[in-house]
């Protein structure tokens, strides 16, 4: 393949296809009145577009195709009745929004429908028949979903193997930031580092949440591709990597100020930045559909790194549990190389639906179930419901305005409010800057077309190359997304011989009434500020955190688990992990009315992501359960003390002070006399490495106890003003 076909080309060929069909088909028949609907119609079949295997996208155009139709029919047979079109735009927009609280299929039928709806409305004219605009639209967005499966038998599996070079470009960079904690000239910076490390976490996890999504429905009532199981490996590789990577034994700041004389430190992080480029080369050979080679330095370097530690153990003062900690961290790096080095044996005899491989991605089947889901959102600490009720106002307001004062092509004011209003403040400044920015620039330019009096057929083209550039830049820079389609909407408007003037008067100043609405309601309706609530978010972490503990204590224990529970667990508790740093970024992006909580909650971040580094390491060593479970004394031991633990973090919301103090001695001394115990037996990595996780996990919680208690302190009163 090219190195020029990327996902952007693959995904931009149905438009550029679709729209070529409709444009031949205007100009050989000469129906440019009818140009506008069918054009709209393709670009609504764009926006809803998701990938999917053969058969579930000829499932989706069906169900996309039926909402499709209800919904332009509906405001069809409205439009012209006042207060009839008023309420039934207001109800629409407030039932779609709140569709999306199903997943994420229905939230993108439910957005495309109601842009279908205000397409049926700019392209309403009374002399023309009820239903010729909503066949034309529905035929619009037929020939794209054509198109599109036309694409997908070319290319079938490229979208999954570019979100696996996206998973795999994310994990280099986690590398890349990891190998920064190994660094002894920067160690008064190692703070920063770990909120920056929990922020590349975020983006490594939504990375693989792409992957997982994509591999689900690839996979789910076929049977198995070469190339997807190929895939799946990938994903799991890359897992195990980012789990082994995440997995922390010792204070790196203690370590930096040990090691700092000696050449082993620079050796695990020169490491670790090689295995950041074998990522990243892994990432190009997926893009570019190249063989994968391992490099061969990795080797050396691991090698090194073994024969320093030799050297540096003999020659120094380091008691057993610290030569252990370097020692296991060294044994994770040597799995990585293996991962890397065995990557691409991964596609042979292998069954992906084995129990160690299944794919899993939550789904709400049953109307029962979809409703409960839809009911549970009825509240204003929802952020989906505050955005469907914040946008059926903006609907409601846009409305009534163009019905007040009549205005021709008022409804871009709708259009403009509605793509600028996004669920929280950032998004919607951000989006409204570009949306402005895209507008005057493709107003200035389009403001050219009647001094250069092009033919139809120019014309013509150029609804085919701005359309195709619409969809180009749609997912990645909207503003230059907003400057084509302002292009295209003045082209189509000159085609089909309306006032060029005026409409570029109207799309100028509407689309500014349209954004100062969108920003006015997420500024005053509701706002982020009063709901986005940090103590929350941590406790959703900290419990998450404390499943995957017991997921994984549970298997040190009994020796077997569901591995797909496992998984889930572990990808629960980052995702949470995200969540929080993503909330925080949020609130950053205000600092005035965050100031109260920004500090607390960097604080936060970095004491959660420690705690998983922590509880990852346990996770990282489960696979040697079978020795643990040779020593059965110490299990009898191990198991009450990591419980313990467990209640602590399940139970950090109501434990008093005094109670807390009482379990962490409590834990302190078994510890200790557990340690004591088993002194003789710390040459044994399968007794002292958990033992050394518990004690990390137990020295963190009075920072973590006393951090979430001081913020709920701060939402309380918060709460009170």
């Amino acid at each position: 393949m090219p190195p020029w076909i990327n996902t952007k080309i693959i995904l931009s060929i149905p438009v550029f296809l679709a729209v070529n069909i409709v444009t031949f088909s205007i100009w050989k028949l000469n129906i440019s009145e009818q140009s506008m609907p069918l054009i709209l119609g393709i670009i609504a079949g764009g926006l809803v577009d998701l990938d999917n295997r053969l058969t579930g996208r000829l499932k989706y155009v069906f169900y996309t195709l039926i909402a499709f139709s209800i919904s332009s029919l509906s405001v069809q047979l409205t439009l012209g009745h006042g207060i009839e079109y008023l309420l039934l735009m207001t109800a629409l927009t407030f039932l779609f929004t709140m569709v999306g609280a199903i997943g994420q299929s229905y939230s993108t039928i439910a957005f495309g429908t109601l842009v279908v709806a205000l397409y049926t409305t700019l392209t309403y004219t009374p002399n023309v028949s009820w239903y010729i605009n909503p066949i034309l639209i529905l035929c619009g967005t037929l020939l794209y979903s054509l198109c599109t499966v036309f694409v997908h038998l070319m290319f079938p599996n490229r979208p999954v193997q570019e979100n696996m070079t996206k998973a795999f470009l994310a994990l280099s960079e986690y590398l890349d930031t990891k190998s920064l904690f190994f660094d002894p000239d920067d160690i008064e910076q190692l703070e920063n580092k770990r909120v920056i490390l929990a922020m590349k976490n975020g983006n490594l996890i939504t990375a693989f949440n792409a992957c997982r999504t994509a591999l689900f429905h690839r996979i789910r009532g076929q049977h198995k591709h070469r190339r997807t199981t190929k895939m799946i490996k990938y994903y799991f590789a890359a897992q195990d990597i980012h789990e082994r990577i995440n997995s922390s034994h010792f204070n790196y700041q203690q370590l930096s100020e040990q090691l700092k004389n000696t050449d082993l430190i620079f050796r695990i992080q020169r490491l670790l930045e090689l295995q950041a480029q074998s990522c990243r080369e892994i990432a190009h050979s997926l893009q570019y559909n190249k063989s994968y080679s391992y490099n061969p330095r990795l080797e050396q370097a691991i090698l090194g790194i073994n024969q320093s530690f030799e050297i540096h153990y003999q020659n120094s003062h380091l008691n057993q549990l610290q030569r252990l900690a370097i020692k296991t961290l060294i044994d994770n790096l040597q799995a990585v190389n293996w991962q890397l080095h065995h990557m691409d044996q991964y596609s042979e005899n292998t069954n992906e639906r084995s129990e160690g491989t299944q794919i899993y991605t939550e789904q709400i089947i049953g109307l029962k179930n979809m409703w409960r889901t839809i009911c549970s959102h009825f509240t204003f600490e929802s952020q989906l419901f505050r955005h469907a009720i914040r946008l059926s106002i903006i609907v409601f307001v846009s409305c009534s305005l163009v019905e007040i004062f009549n205005l021709q092509l008022g409804y871009w004011i709708l259009l403009t409010a509605v793509f600028v209003c996004q669920p929280n403040y950032s998004a919607t400044k951000l989006r409204l800057k570009q949306r402005i920015i895209g507008t005057v620039l493709g107003v200035v330019i389009g403001s050219l077309l009647p001094y250069i009096h092009p033919t139809l057929e120019l014309q013509l083209g150029l609804v085919v190359v701005t359309s195709t550039l619409f969809f180009f830049f749609r997912s990645n820079n909207y503003s230059y997304s907003t400057f084509f389609i302002t292009l295209q909407v003045l082209i189509s408007f000159n085609i089909m011989r309306f006032d060029l003037n005026n409409a570029l008067l109207s799309r100028l100043t509407d689309t500014l009434i349209g954004s100062f609405i969108a920003w006015s309601a997420v500024s005053y309706l509701w706002p982020d500020w009063k709901y986005l609530q940090l103590n929350k978010v941590i406790k959703q972490a900290i419990k998450a955190n404390a499943k995957y503990f017991l997921y994984i204590i549970s298997q040190l224990l009994f020796g077997k688990g569901d591995p797909l529970k496992y998984r889930i667990a572990r990808r629960q508790a980052h995702e949470y992990a995200t969540a929080l740093s993503t909330t925080l970024s949020n609130m950053n992006s205000e600092p005035k009315k965050y100031q109260a909580y920004l500090q607390e909650g960097f604080e936060l971040v970095k004491i959660n992501y420690s705690l998983l580094s922590y509880i990852s390491a346990l996770g990282a060593y489960r696979k040697n359960m079978q020795k643990i479970q040779q020593s059965a004394v110490f299990l009898g031991e191990f198991y009450p003390i990591a419980k313990k633990l467990l209640h602590v973090l399940e139970h950090i919301e109501t434990l008093e002070r005094d109670n807390f103090e009482k379990l962490l001695l409590n834990i302190e001394f078994s510890l200790k006399q557990f340690s004591d115990e088993h002194a003789d037996q710390f040459n044994r990595n399968e007794v002292a490495i958990p033992l050394q996780q518990l004690n990390l996990i137990n020295q963190i919680l009075p920072a973590l106890y006393t951090a979430f208690r001081q913020n709920q302190r701060t939402s309380k009163l918060d709460t009170n003003k």
